[in-house]
């Protein structure tokens, strides 16, 4: 009866051990579990400051950008009337606006008024302000022009 009684005492041991081990899991489990959702709520409250500042920060920047646009697309409309910049007749412009902003006519009202014999220069020309560049459509037009890949074409209709 002695050995069904210690065996009856190794297997409560063991029992108890394992519920003793098996209590210490969870609470660790569980520590770990509340720790990691406090470091999530942290991360998440640092990502929702540092968005606000980068989305308020954003929208400044899109609004100066189209603010800056818009004060581009203004100039290309009135840059004919300053004589300072724009050195020829207003009355020769053409605003095409894209791909390029201007197609003038140098010497055409001369012609067309005053019956004059001088040559008319054809003229390509794009506005820029601040520090804007021309984009690649329309470097390559400045380089087709630069290399003499313009000509005339007449185009004919039948009716």
């Amino acid at each position: 009866m002695q050995s069904v009684s210690i065996q009856s005492m190794a297997f409560t041991d063991t029992l108890i051990g394992f519920s003793i081990g098996l209590i210490l899991v969870v609470l660790v489990y569980l520590v770990m579990k509340i720790q990691l959702r406090h470091r999530i709520e942290m991360v998440e409250k640092e990502f929702r400051l540092t968005w606000a500042e980068q989305e308020s920060a954003i929208r400044k920047d899109a609004a100066d950008r189209s603010r800056f646009v818009l004060k581009g697309k203004i100039a290309e409309h009135m840059v004919p009337l300053y004589r300072e910049v724009f050195k020829y007749d207003p009355s020769d412009a053409r605003f095409i606006g894209a791909p390029i902003d201007y197609l003038i006519f140098d010497g055409y009202t001369a012609v067309k008024d005053m019956n004059s014999d001088e040559p008319i220069t054809v003229i390509l020309a794009d506005i820029k302000t601040g520090n804007a560049k021309l984009n690649r459509t329309e470097r390559k037009i400045k380089e087709a022009v630069e290399q003499g890949r313009v000509r005339w074409e007449t185009i004919q209709l039948d009716f």
